[in-house]
């Protein structure tokens, strides 16, 4: 059995990862660190502590009425992805632990092709 780091819950809610092939779980938002729990296998989890996340990364859509998955960017260990049923309440949640200045929209569809028209115009 998996031992949790944190000491208090704030938030439990049913959640997806997409780290390879997508696992459903639930994400436990605490004092101590994100959590994400595969309600299959006990064996697959996800434990990062607050000092390790360097950026929160939110996919927004429609001005903010809908948050389709969000991204926690670690120091060390890369990237991990998911996606919740309440999505805004999480990223209230995680606000909480992590400072607001490292919490950033993703760049859009258009943003992205508007970057590499600029970027060949350089070269």
């Amino acid at each position: 059995m998996v031992q949790s780091l944190n000491k208090t819950v704030d938030l439990t809610i049913d959640a997806t990862s997409f780290m390879g092939v997508n696992e459903y779980g639930q994400i436990m938002i605490g004092d101590q660190a994100f959590e994400f729990y595969n309600s299959r296998d006990t064996r697959k989890y996800i434990q990062i502590p607050w000092e390790e996340v360097d950026y929160v990364i939110a996919s927004v859509m429609f001005k903010g009425k809908w948050i389709p998955r969000y991204a926690i960017q670690t120091k060390k260990s890369g990237t991990y992805t998911f996606a919740s049923k309440e999505p805004k309440k999480v990223l209230r949640a995680i606000r909480e632990y992590v400072d607001p200045d490292r919490m950033v929209r993703s760049l859009g569809f258009f943003d992205v092709i508007k970057r590499s028209i600029q970027a060949r115009r350089k070269k």
